[in-house]
């Protein structure tokens, strides 16, 4: 009896030793709770909640996204968010969707004020960059925060290709850093570029202003081409540095896969510029020797513009003739006298070694002392010659009636003059 009495004395010890211990909280909606699996499926997931406790998540609120909610077996352990504290079968009701929602949020948070990287999701995409989701937060890559080797680069900035083209990317998966961030507004804004940025810098830290590289063309565009070269890193010659020649189109010169040399003149942060025609002898170099002021030289239009013709004197040097320097007549268009692809006849007014620039004019002195240009016609002179003669006529016309009047009114004055004279004579008589 008393060995009975001492084990229900120590039950009793030990059941008010738990009570005091408070273990048992009956868990709130919206709290996050730690459970067991006991049996999943794809209609419903079961859960021990710490021994006194069975939850069941079901329907809309099993989520399959998450990697931890994916593949859910017996003994796995789990959290999941309360939504009903009993529901008809004295269970409690669990939503891993909610659970799910707010831990992706945390990491977002932390990922953000660490400056980490993550990786999201691409479901679509839209002429202004890719939506995409980390968890089941939605969230928008914009395309100027793309890598530089997925920005769609498309000669002639086609918009429907460039939208093929970020399409092409919808149900892959992409890293990047998180640019903006708030909760409330359920804004999220995801650059690739600041993530690409951050793999680089070591390797682009090994590059100084001066390197050279070696490098294929991976883009053409109409300001430049791209180059890509060790270890995806990528660099861009603008049009002005692909050759000393003036260029209309880098594809004239150029193709995706050639392979480049060129010259590394600038690093700003990720941006790597470079120049393939520092690496060329400058054609300029002497080319006072070549061409001098007052010289007749035969040139190519090769385009014209409202301010003058750009003309080619050989492959290399290409010069300007100014619109003032063509001698158009006051309701003759530039278009109306030449045509691209014509050859010319012109003088050299100017030669710029160092700014790279030669001037020159199609106006010249004829047999009749007349300036003209290359293209008007000996007709042309011989009507401005006879308007020329016209007005020379007509002004001295002019001149004779004037003098002529002049010496009318001289002679009437006189005899006016001698009128009164003989009247006065007469008075004093």
């Amino acid at each position: 009896m008393i060995e009975d009495d001492k084990v229900i004395s120590a039950q009793e010890a030990e059941f008010k030793e738990l009570l005091d211990k408070d273990t048992f909280k009956i868990s709130q909606i919206g709290e996050i709770v730690k459970g067991v699996v006991v049996s999943a499926s794809k209609a419903e997931v079961r859960l021990d909640i710490d021994g006194i406790a069975c939850g069941v998540v079901r329907g809309q609120e099993l989520y399959f996204e998450a990697e931890e909610y994916a593949n859910l077996k017996p003994g796995d352990e789990v959290e999941a968010t309360v939504v009903e504290e009993e529901n008809e079968n004295g269970e409690m009701e669990l939503s891993f969707k909610y659970a799910g929602q707010q831990k992706a949020w945390n990491t977002l948070i932390d990922a953000f004020e660490n400056k980490k990287i993550i990786k999201v999701k691409i479901n679509d995409a839209n002429k202004g960059g890719l939506i995409v989701s980390y968890g089941q937060i939605s969230g928008f890559l914009p395309v100027s925060q793309l890598s530089p080797e997925n920005y769609p680069r498309v000669n002639g900035g086609d918009k429907a290709k460039i939208l093929d083209k970020l399409k092409s990317f919808v149900g892959s998966e992409i890293e990047g850093r998180v640019m903006a961030l708030d909760e409330k507004e359920e804004k999220l804004v995801i650059s690739e570029k600041d993530a690409w940025q951050e793999k680089q810098k070591d390797i682009i830290s090994k590059y100084k202003v001066g390197s050279i590289v070696d490098g294929t063309i991976t883009a053409l565009t109409d300001f430049g081409v791209f180059v890509s070269f060790n270890q995806n890193l990528e660099g861009l010659i603008h049009i002005s540095e692909l050759a000393w020649q003036r260029i209309d189109s880098p594809a004239d010169l150029f193709k995706v896969g050639d392979i480049v040399k060129a010259e590394i003149i600038s690093i700003d942060g990720s941006k790597i510029f470079l120049s393939a025609k520092k690496l060329l002898e400058d054609p300029w170099q002497g080319v006072e020797k070549k061409y001098k002021v007052g010289q007749q030289v035969t040139g190519t239009i090769l385009k014209i513009n409202p301010f003058g013709l750009f003309v080619e004197l050989d492959k290399d040097i290409h010069g300007l003739a100014h619109i003032s320097q063509l001698g158009l007549a006051h309701d003759q268009k530039i278009n109306d006298l030449f045509k691209v692809g014509d050859q010319k006849e012109f003088t050299v007014v100017s030669v710029e070694p160092r700014d790279h620039r030669l001037g020159l004019s199609a106006v010249k002195i004829d047999k009749l002392g007349v300036k003209r240009s290359d293209k008007q016609s000996e007709q042309e002179i011989s009507e401005s010659n006879k308007k020329t003669a016209i007005k020379v006529d007509d002004k001295e016309i002019k001149i004779k009636k004037v003098v002529k009047e002049k010496k009318e009114k001289v002679v009437k004055e006189k005899v006016i003059k001698e009128k009164k004279e003989k009247l006065n004579i007469k008075d004093k008589e």
